[in-house]
């Protein structure tokens, strides 16, 4: 009997448009045994998805899109976490 596990991708991209490329992302996996490492950040060099379009295609749900930033005066210059985090999900059947 299979069931339903559920994977997280967060992708996090160069600017708000959902065609621009991914520049950094995680993946957190709930169909993998429990055993198995999670993909931990620098794992790989190349983006599991160019863009979230992309991972969209594939299958993916988009189910967090990100607030613009805002850049205050004197401050657009200063770093903090990438702005553009898209959350997305999918469904997959496991064995179980």
């Amino acid at each position: 009997m299979s069931k339903l596990r559920q994977q997280i991708l967060i992708l996090h991209l160069s600017n708000p448009e959902l065609s621009s490329n991914t520049i950094a992302w995680a993946l957190y996996d709930g169909a993998a045994p429990a055993d198995k490492l999670q993909m931990q950040t620098g794992d790989e060099d190349t983006p599991p998805y160019k863009s979230v379009l992309d991972a969209m295609r594939d299958g993916w749900f988009v189910i967090q899109i990100p607030p613009l930033p805002v850049y205050r005066h004197g401050e657009d210059h200063e770093t903090a976490h990438l702005p553009y985090e898209y959350v997305l999900e999918r469904k997959v059947e496991v064995d179980g």
